[in-house]
């Protein structure tokens, strides 16, 4: 289905020259950057708040979320409440300039990282953040489920800019994440890597018709050695 986005896009698409049209979701981004500033974000029901039946019971906060944590582009629909929700009002994620190093418990993204120019950069600031101990959680769209679909332009957003998969790479659109963590961060262990499909829907969520179609990853930051998951 496509997004309320897209059915814009495709209208706007038909009527501006394409010089014009691919500005779009900078312009986007750019008005709301200076809205956030002036005005509170609205609570939101997106991809975290679709995950939080299954996550309970899973025991998945208790066991990922002790402590401060950080939501990277959370969108108003934050992880737990008392965590920092950092948005594009707050400075750009590839960098997270104002945070300090190894300020966080727990470093959450949800259906972000696929927005953004250099996702290397990025995970490497992310890592930053998170103290030795802490957990790095990443939340992605699975390209066959999610987008159905092996080549951009994304038909879900007109802002993705990657696609991702969970063990394996398949240039030039797609990510794997878990050969991606590991040329681009050092000193982790995966706590556990899965693709949460129809397999992973409860009652609740079939109920709401809220199947998540995304890959979850956990990584443990390791405090004093190298170590990267032999298992994957």
């Amino acid at each position: 289905m496509l997004s309320i986005e897209n059915l814009i896009a495709s209208v706007l698409q038909k009527i501006l020259p394409i010089c014009i049209f691919r500005h779009i979701p900078r312009f986007y981004y750019t008005i709301n950057s200076v809205r956030f500033k002036i005005f509170p974000r609205p609570s939101m029901f997106k991809e975290t708040a679709k995950a939080k039946p299954r996550r309970l019971i899973e025991g998945f906060f208790d066991k990922y979320c002790h402590g401060y944590g950080v939501d990277i582009g959370y969108g108003g629909d934050l992880l737990v409440p008392g965590c920092l929700g950092w948005d594009i009002e707050d400075g750009d994620s590839h960098y997270l300039g104002k945070l300090d190093d190894e300020q966080f418990d727990f470093v959450y993204s949800s259906h972000l990282l696929e927005h953004l120019d250099n996702p290397e950069l990025a995970i490497l600031n992310w890592w930053r953040v998170l103290k030795p101990g802490g957990y790095l959680i990443l939340y992605l769209p699975d390209r066959d489920l999610f987008e159905k679909r092996k080549t951009l332009p994304s038909k879900i957003s007109l802002d993705h800019k990657h696609y991702f998969l969970l063990e394996r790479d398949e240039p030039p659109h797609t990510i794997g994440i878990i050969p991606f963590l590991k040329r681009n961060i050092k000193n982790f262990e995966i706590v556990y890597a899965k693709t949460c499909g129809d397999n992973c829907a409860n009652k609740v969520q079939k109920l709401r018709n809220s199947t998540e179609y995304s890959i979850e990853v956990v990584v443990e930051k390791i405090r004093s050695r190298d170590s990267h998951d032999d298992q994957y």
